[in-house]
């Protein structure tokens, strides 16, 4: 059968911030749960920044992280470089089920440089079969003809957007999205935005209701006011307002003593209902009709304990159309039976070094038999990574190829 959606299923990193080795298997949804500080938000950063480098630039991707030398890990042994490879499967328009791997390894260079040291991709769909390699900025190996040249700066599937081979895979990698909600950001008011997809801080999160309200069939809308009214009493609606050019976000709130609903505009509202807006428009608004992969980092904060359980709720039912990835260090977005074993990776770090995976073999029991909850043992420390063969050292200063 057919994926109905891109998903990642297996990510690969080596010296990626405090990542020194990783090797983490997704499902459709899951929870990233740990102590802050413990590198969930390096791990969501690793995806992200294939998926900036793929969808744009490598090059400002990298800019914006302060440059490779601040992405590659500081260890003893100086590695020189950082890599991320990633794991997929999803639907391919008419060639069958689509399912390849990416990935690329960077290396740090003087001044805040780097270069591209190689890059991977193989791919198949139904009966076909593509693939490249790059090394040093030279193509050294593909199954298609005329590819665009190789360059050390920028990623090769950057360029391949169009290439019937290698499209599914650019728009699946380079439709990651990753959320870090700034309730400041969204209460702002701005100039008209482009509503397409939802900013990183959820900045035009007006744009993105204003576009979605212009969907023919409303279902997306109908979901995600029915779960805002659940987490914010009294709420009726919400729609983009226009004031003197600049636009934001308007909410219909019954007020007690008026027979008529109130309307407010986002700098009026608190933070909560500014990130329970944001966390909804990141889960169920689809960018140019697709639904990618999301991420989104603490989906709880600022929102009353209360409305853990409808938040829990619509994660689970985005999950049905898109991938959904969360961190999370919530006990009580996490008490529930329904979040089994399978859904959690738990993360530590110790000295600087992170460690993330599947739940060793006591929690994941008490969880499969039923006697205990994962936000119980949050609570009490339970929730470890299972472990995994120690090194004998820290990797190599150069690790090998993605």
């Amino acid at each position: 059968m057919e994926p109905s959606h891109f998903r990642v299923t297996r990510v690969r990193l080596k010296q990626y911030r405090s990542l020194a080795e990783a090797d983490v298997r997704l499902g459709d949804l899951v929870f990233l749960v740990g102590p802050n500080g413990a590198g969930k938000s390096n791990f969501l950063d690793a995806l992200r920044l294939v998926s900036d480098g793929v969808g744009g630039s490598l090059a400002e991707a990298l800019r914006e992280r302060g440059g490779a030398a601040q992405v590659r890990r500081r260890a003893p042994g100086h590695p020189d470089r950082f890599s991320v490879r990633l794991s997929f499967e999803g639907p391919d328009e008419g060639r069958g089920p689509l399912t390849g791997t990416y990935g690329v390894q960077v290396a740090a260079a003087r001044k805040g440089g780097f270069r591209i040291a190689r890059e991977r991709c193989e791919v198949a769909a139904g009966e076909t079969r593509a693939a490249f390699r790059v090394a040093d900025g030279t193509l050294t190996t593909s199954t298609e003809r005329k590819l665009p040249p190789a360059d050390p700066g920028r990623l090769l599937l950057a360029e391949l957007g169009r290439h019937k081979a290698f499209a599914a895979a650019h728009a699946g990698l380079a439709g990651i999205r990753s959320f870090s909600l700034d309730p400041a950001a969204m209460r702002a008011p701005a100039p008209p935005r482009d509503g397409r997809a939802l900013l990183r801080d959820g900045a035009n999160a007006a744009a993105v209701l204003h576009r979605l309200r212009r969907v023919a069939d409303g279902a997306d809308l109908r979901r995600l006011d029915s779960y805002l009214q659940r987490i914010v009493p009294g709420l009726r609606g919400t729609r983009r307002r226009v004031l003197e050019g600049a636009e934001t976000v308007e909410f219909t709130q019954d007020t007690a003593g008026s027979a008529h609903p109130w309307k407010f505009t986002a700098p009026s509202v608190s933070d909560g209902t500014l990130r329970a807006l944001g966390v909804l428009l990141a889960l169920f608004a689809p960018v140019d009709g697709r639904y990618g992969v999301v991420a989104v980092e603490e989906p709880e904060t600022a929102l009353h304990p209360a409305a853990a359980a409808v938040l829990r709720e619509a994660l689970r039912d985005a999950a049905d159309r898109r991938q959904v990835l969360v961190t999370s260090h919530s006990p009580e977005l996490l008490d529930h039976e329904d979040v089994e074993a399978a859904s959690v990776r738990a993360v530590r770090a110790e000295q600087g070094r992170t460690t993330i995976g599947e739940l060793d073999e006591p929690a994941a029991f008490a969880l499969g038999a039923g006697l205990d909850t994962a936000g119980h043992l949050l609570r009490t420390g339970g929730l470890v990574p299972r472990p995994t063969p120690a090194a004998d050292h820290e990797p190599a200063t150069r690790t090998t190829a993605p």
